[in-house]
């Protein structure tokens, strides 16, 4: 049975302020909660285990209805109490979402699917142009929002690592944030330990392009990635989460997704109720005893 929303939140103790210098020998890593502003039950959940010391890093979905000014105060008062938590742009270019800009043809008022624009990206038939302005035009309004550039960039469903995409995200980035790091989703674990994983393969291949135009460029990435695995129903994040920390470096970033269900992301996501498993188990006893037990801590 799926953990009810919130369950074990009221019981959160405090762990230490992430980025405060832990002990010596401990590995210090970045987890990061995406989809911050896709529903109000998202940004609770998160907000939560970042009070908590529970995450310490988040991206934000500038074009999500969610991502209001509200919901954004709210998230900055916490950055203003922690700094040291990371707060980044989650770039979206995918559907059922609208472009900030007016620069998207041929998608028009919607932007596209995830297959159609991944097939777009492989053939390079995006307009360069106008992707450099969505770009722009999100990073822009993260730094309205927020009142300063990111401190990282990542992308819904990884769209930052595809052909071409890629190119436009470096190139704004290097210009309008350049004090940003990027995200880039290669593995420090060997291929033959993750051939079902399929999603990880696909976008560790586009990340090992992505790396080296960031490295000709002298714009910093993250040396390590972790975090993927079907989205199935009997999916056991508690059981995964340990393998994220295999071999994963100091620097390195484990992606999650915690939140609690709610008619918004029912209307704008197909990941639900796994959600909810990530944020009860983040939020139990279970992982702080993990995170101490392999010598890491949270930065």
């Amino acid at each position: 049975m799926d953990p009810q929303p919130g369950r074990g939140a009221s019981a959160l103790r405090d762990e230490p302020v992430p980025g405060a210098a832990p002990p010596p020998g401990l590995r210090r890593i970045w987890l990061c909660a995406d989809d911050y502003g896709l529903a109000p039950g998202v940004n609770a959940a998160i907000r939560d285990l970042i009070a908590h010391g529970r995450l310490n890093a988040t991206s934000v979905m500038m074009v999500a209805p969610s991502a209001s000014s509200a919901e954004v105060a709210a998230l900055a008062g916490l950055k203003a109490t922690a700094p040291q938590v990371a707060v980044g742009l989650h770039l979206t270019l995918t559907a059922p979402f609208r472009p900030l800009s007016d620069a998207l043809p041929p998608f028009g008022a919607t932007l596209p699917r995830l297959g159609p624009l991944l097939l777009a990206a492989l053939l390079r038939r995006l307009d360069p142009g106008a992707l450099e302005a969505e770009v722009a035009a999100q990073l822009a309004a993260f730094r309205d929002a927020f009142g300063r550039p990111p401190d990282f960039i990542d992308g819904h469903q990884h769209v930052h690592l595809f052909p071409q995409i890629r190119d436009a995200v470096l190139k704004v980035a290097r210009h309008a944030a350049p004090s940003a790091w990027l995200r880039q989703c290669g593995s420090a674990t060997p291929v033959a330990t993750r051939l079902a994983d399929g999603k990880g393969l696909l976008i560790a291949l586009f990340s090992a392009a992505f790396r080296r135009r960031a490295q000709a460029l002298a714009v910093p990435t993250n040396p390590a990635f972790a975090g993927t695995y079907a989205f199935t129903p009997d999916a056991d994040f508690a059981a995964l989460f340990p393998r994220f920390l295999d071999r994963l470096p100091d620097g390195g970033l484990i992606m999650c997704h915690p939140g609690q269900v709610d008619p918004e992301l029912i209307r704008l996501d197909p990941l639900t109720h796994l959600r909810e498993r990530e944020y009860a188990y983040l939020a139990g006893d279970t992982f702080p005893a993990l995170l101490a037990a392999r010598g890491v801590s949270l930065r």
